[in-house]
């Protein structure tokens, strides 16, 4: 345990209804007791006077509870002071909590980092917590939750346990390969490292969790006068972009992220596609509407003509309906104004149909880039083991594979990338 109390406000920023201001530490009782008088029962709230621990001045009136050590989340001796959420009252309890010995403010992070260190947490559910701290759509919440909650810790453990049977088994290969009763581990550890490649390969596959928080990338493109800027403009609720009549009016991307159903997109009004321009301005303009075109997620395409070839998904969208001449739409398109509102609500639904193919499914573990790469290591050693004809080199391929799980998990190899990672965090988590 540390050696240090520390303490926070843990709740929003004063002025509020209530205001949280956390201990934890080997000093967080007597500070309790020390200000509010005798510690309550274990995990019991209690109305008491909160006065200053030197002059004895009343500060505020509110609650105080204690978690002990073996049951509080940072592992440490915790207590709350629920206080008035004025500036003042928090600013007063704050100064007389630093006042007292062996008492300081904690750093970005350190309750959690405390958590971890004392085993409440591991690091993948650290990197959850960090996710949903900062999560902005209810599928960042979801996601971040399933792994906050131990999604991903569950898995990493039953796939440690089954790598410690193979190891086992190549093992008892190796030690007593002239024994009668021991039989070849060649055919049971191929099967099961064979199923347990293909487990964390479907995982692989599944799409990743920066998708979540980058947002769908959703590129408006087609010749100039085709009513993107306006759709842009309808599709996030504000002018973001320019609408004139004049063509080539839009010279750059214009991007603008927005919460649609729940997901985060990043919509992309892009320069009319022509060949005809002698503007070198607008040709740079034109170039980089083609490149955005291309890489977007989905591709909302304004033209009569075809598409650009390249794009991933493409929904056809025939703008301006309600224009004379443009009131039927080649069959494929769907007709729309964003005017007076036709088919814009269709349209966010098509949307976000495909955007579901592209993001985690609910409940699904969701892995960062630094989750992904682990997962894909340990894919790799266990093609080691399935290739190799020696229990030898078996049993290497699974130590290093039990080695990336332990990194993954913060068990092992992780100090390079701590301090950022908690550094991430707010003041009083």
């Amino acid at each position: 345990m540390s050696a240090d109390t520390i303490f926070a406000l843990s709740s929003g920023q004063p002025p509020a209804a209530i205001a949280v201001v956390r201990l934890s530490g080997p000093h967080a009782v007597a500070a309790l007791e020390a200000m509010a008088g005798p510690c309550p029962p274990p995990r019991h709230a209690a109305l008491r006077t909160i006065r200053h621990p030197a002059s004895g001045d009343v500060l505020d009136r509110g609650l105080v509870l204690w978690f002990p050590a073996k049951a509080s989340v940072s592992g440490e001796d915790m207590v709350e002071f629920h206080l008035h959420g004025g500036r003042a009252v928090v600013s007063a309890v704050q100064a007389a909590l630093a006042g007292l010995a062996g008492i300081r403010p904690a750093r970005a992070g350190e309750f959690t980092w405390w958590a971890f260190e004392n085993g409440r947490m591991d690091l993948t559910e650290v990197e959850g917590l960090a996710d949903l701290l900062r999560a902005e759509t209810e599928s960042q919440r979801r996601a971040a939750q399933a792994v906050a909650g131990g999604g991903l810790s569950r898995l990493v453990a039953r796939w440690q346990a089954q790598l410690l049977v193979l190891s086992a088994l190549v093992e008892a290969a190796l030690d007593f390969a002239d024994e009668s009763d021991v039989a070849p581990s060649d055919d049971r550890v191929d099967a099961e490292a064979r199923a347990l490649h293909g487990e964390l390969s479907g995982l692989l596959a599944r799409p990743p969790a920066e998708r979540l928080h980058d947002g769908v990338r959703v590129a408006i493109a087609g010749p100039p006068n085709a009513g993107k800027s306006t759709l842009l403009n309808a599709l996030i609720g504000r002018d973001a972009a320019i609408v004139s009549p004049i063509a080539g009016t839009t010279r750059d991307i214009v991007e603008a992220p927005v919460s649609l159903g729940g997901v985060a997109f990043l919509f992309s009004d892009t320069a009319g596609l022509r060949d005809d321009s002698s503007d070198a301005i607008e040709r740079i303009g034109i170039d980089r509407a083609a490149r955005a075109a291309a890489v977007a997620d989905i591709l909302l395409w304004l033209g009569d003509a075809e598409p650009p070839a390249g794009a991933a998904r493409v929904i056809r969208v025939h703008a301006r309906c309600d224009m004379p001449g443009r009131e039927h739409p080649p069959a494929g398109a769907l007709p729309l104004s964003a005017h007076d509102g036709t088919g814009l609500d269709r349209l966010i639904r098509i949307v976000l149909d495909e955007a579901a193919t592209l993001l985690p499914g609910e409940g699904e573990v969701a892995l960062s880039r630094r989750q992904r790469d682990a997962v894909a290591a340990v894919a790799a050693q266990l093609d080691g083991v399935i290739a190799a004809g020696d229990d030898l080199i078996r049993a290497e391929h699974l130590r290093e594979a039990r080695a990336v799980l332990d990194r993954l998990t913060g068990s092992a190899g992780t100090e390079e990338m701590l301090d950022a990672l908690f550094g991430a965090f707010c003041i009083g988590k």
